[in-house]
Formats: C-alpha cells, structure tokens, sequence
C-alpha cells in the first residue's frame, strides 16, 4: 500500500513495516502531512521486498512480527547492498535492556518504545534523515528487485556473520534458520550450494579458523581459547585442530612465534 505518493524522487523516502495499523495510526497521519513519500507494509515479508525494490531512505521497524522478527528482518536488511546504509528506527513494544541492546547490535540508529508521541517520532526522523545524507550517488542508483539467487546470498552472509558472533555458544540449527529469516531445509541446501558444505561443517571450521587467529594474537591458554570458541575442553579442541591442521595447537603457536622471531632477525 502506498500511503503518499510524491512524484519529485529528491524527497526523503520512508517506510514503515509494522504489523498493527492501529498502533501507527496516528504517526502515519502525522507523517503524510510532511513533504514526504510514504510507504507501509503490514507484512514482514512484504516489508522486506518493498525496502529492496524502493530504497527507502529510512525505515521504521517493528520488532515482534509474525513469521519474521524485526531483529530477522534488521539483520536481512543489513547484508543487502541496497539497504546496508539504510537507517532503521526500531518502534516497537519489546522493552527489555536484552532487546534494546540487541537491536542497537543490529545496526538501527534509533529504538522508540510503544505506546510513543507521534511528534517526537517525527522529530527522531528528521534527526536521522539530517545525519544521513546519502548522496546524489546513491540516489541515481536504480531500483532492482533481487533475484532468487541474490536473495540466498543474503541469507547466507548473515548466517555467517551471526555464527560469528556466536561461535561460543551457538544455538540448534532450527534457530539459526529462524534469526536469518529461513527454515533448517533451505538454509542447509544454501550453505551446500554456495560453500560445499553443511552448516555444521561451516561451524567448524569456523571456530577452528578462530582457535589459529588466537593463538597467533596472544597468550591465551588453551583451555580459555577452547572456551571461547565453542569446545568442551582444550583436549577436544587440540583433537579437531590437528585432524584439520595436520599439526597441535601448541605445535601451531610454536612454529607461529619461530617464524615472527626469524623474521625481526633479518
């Protein structure tokens, strides 16, 4: 639905993806009264699509949504080229410090609280459409839709980048799906597709991959690095990282410090 429709393509652009009209009512009158184009999307699904394909300049984000959280969908909209710089307010009733923080986490600019004051809402907007001015460059930028393809990929960087972030303790599978915005089916025959290999395979070595930058970047012991990675104990993790390096990890950080040595000698 395309609230307000304003033909000079120069005018701030936003949109709002929430799924309760009766809650943003009120701000939605307050905004079709600005220079502005509108649009709303009830649908979190629908929301994402209409971000790709319009580029809004900002968008304005519920969190607890049917079928797709905000928190999902923020983190979708991050990994794709045309919403990256995107500024995304969060205006929702999810209250808590854990929700407030994770959302900042995610990258939105801003995290109001319902029930709000339309007139400040429209005053964070202002702020934030000031603070990001995003060039006569990116607005010549044409408005594509993405394509099947161009979609898995976005999924796929923000599974990695949320394993990343969670190597430590990560949760089931079927959870992992969910935060990107998928089910277990389709995010494992992405990863087969696109790394050749499976979630788990990618989880492994992605925590082994972090296990060597650790050793190289300091003197944690084997046991805290073991810790910090995801293994139950440093013996487990000096199992999988000589069956994948062919080498111990103390063997690793020996041979690492032998060559830095010989290097500051030449």
């Amino acid at each position: 639905m395309q609230v307000n429709a304003v033909s000079p393509c120069t005018k701030p652009h936003v949109l709002i993806i929430d799924d309760s009209v009766s809650e943003v009512r009120p701000l939605l009158q307050l905004l079709q009264t600005q220079p502005w184009r509108l649009s709303f999307a009830s649908d979190p699904h629908q929301g994402y699509q209409r971000a790709l394909t319009l580029r809004p300049d900002l968008i304005l984000l519920d969190v607890r949504m049917p079928k797709m959280s905000g928190f999902t969908l923020c983190r979708l909209l991050r990994e794709a080229a045309a919403t990256r710089s995107t500024p995304v307010i969060f205006l929702t009733s999810s209250s808590t410090l854990e929700e407030r923080l994770e959302g900042f986490a995610l990258g939105g600019v801003d995290y109001v609280l319902k029930p709000f004051e339309p007139h400040e809402v429209l005053a964070r907007i202002r702020l934030h459409l000031q603070l990001t001015r995003r060039g006569e460059a990116a607005e010549a930028l044409p408005a594509e839709l993405a394509t099947p393809a161009d979609a898995e990929q976005i999924v796929l960087q923000a599974a990695m980048r949320y394993i990343g972030q969670n190597l430590e303790v990560l949760p089931s599978l079927a959870d992992i799906a969910l935060t990107v915005g998928t089910h277990e089916k389709r995010l494992s025959g992405i990863f087969r597709a696109r790394l050749g290999t499976t979630v788990f395979g990618y989880i492994r070595e992605a925590r082994l991959l972090r296990g060597q930058a650790l050793l190289l970047s300091g003197s944690m012991n084997m046991q805290d690095i073991a810790e910090e990675i995801g293994f139950k104990s440093a013996a487990n993790f000096a199992t999988a990282f000589r069956e994948r390096f062919a080498m111990t990890p103390s063997q690793f950080r020996q041979q690492a410090q032998g060559t830095q040595e010989a290097g500051g000698r030449t």
